[in-house]
């Protein structure tokens, strides 16, 4: 269900990652202000979050907010989630790495498209995940790549830089010979028919879009408006079956697979006896253990 933005509101927030240094990105964000304020609208832009999520609070209580619009990529926009009140609305000027949810929506890239969707487009009301009270938009996931997303964050802080798909290939390489691969049970599972047993894996997902990182295909079902999230599993630990299973995703194969589960759920416990990291729409969400569950119509989300 979607429902068109309010038309008395007169004002537009936008906030800049700053860690988005894309030159493109940059042009676009003044070029869309020249262009909202020629059409007259009152376009406010900050790279401040905890400012501009409190301001955009207030214009939306009073009834002054359009759209507040988040310069960047899934994290950006998980950001301003977390930090707004629900019934917000909010879009993307992509700007990211993935851009999952811009890729999904068809979002904005560039300044014309983002008028558009302010001016002429609808809202629509989009479920989000909730781990250890974090609201998340694409996906959790725990093991090795939250292992090399941790690593690869450490690296931009200490350097004060950007990250891009070449800045995953150094702490890819490592962990694929290093990483342990802990046993991850998976317990308090709840899908449409009955609770499922505890069981083990050494990959877990839990998706709330089809798309993960590069664009692969990882849960072909997964949906933002069912009020379920899609639990993908692996169970086998090990380079060999590592290998597999990322040439299986890539081909879209992967169900074929004896060792691999997927089902909706609303919730799961995830836990291990050992430290494992779990990420959160690319960015470190922190150790196991964690608690997963969907919060339907949680977003709104300004489309085309």
């Amino acid at each position: 269900m979607g429902s068109a933005p309010s038309a008395g509101a007169r004002t537009i927030a936008v906030l800049v990652n700053p860690r988005t240094g894309c030159l493109r990105v940059k042009q676009e964000v003044a070029r869309f202000q020249e262009l909202a304020r020629h059409a007259g609208w009152n376009v406010v832009v900050d790279q401040d979050l905890p400012r501009m999520t409190t301001e955009a609070d207030r214009l939306h209580a009073n009834h002054e907010l359009k759209m507040l619009v988040g310069v960047g990529g899934d994290g950006t926009l998980a950001e301003l989630v977390n930090r707004t009140e629900p019934g917000v609305p909010i879009t993307l000027l992509a700007g990211g790495t993935a851009n999952l949810l811009a890729k999904h929506f068809r979002l904005a890239r560039d300044a014309r498209q983002l008028l558009n969707i302010v001016e002429n487009g609808r809202t629509l009301q989009m479920d989000v995940g909730r781990a250890n009270g974090r609201l998340f938009i694409a996906m959790l996931s725990c093991g090795l790549d939250a292992r090399v997303v941790q690593d690869v964050h450490a690296h931009r802080a200490a350097q004060a830089g950007q990250h891009s798909y070449w800045s995953f290939l150094g702490p890819s390489w490592r962990a694929l010979w290093n990483y342990r691969y802990p046993a991850i049970r998976v317990s308090g599972v709840d899908d449409r028919a009955a609770a499922m047993a505890s069981r083990t894996a050494r990959w877990v997902f839990v998706c709330n879009l089809p798309r993960y990182g590069w664009g692969v295909t990882l849960a072909p079902r997964a949906s933002t408006h069912d009020g379920l999230l899609d639990l993908c599993t692996f169970s086998r630990g090990s380079l060999l079956s590592t290998i597999g299973y990322l040439f299986a995703t890539q081909l879209g194969v992967q169900r074929r697979l004896p060792s691999h589960d997927i089902r909706p759920v609303q919730r799961v416990r995830l836990e291990c006896d050992e430290r494992v990291l779990y990420q959160l729409d690319g960015d470190p969400g922190g150790e196991l253990p964690v608690e997963v569950e969907i919060l339907p119509q949680r977003l709104t989300l300004g489309v085309q």
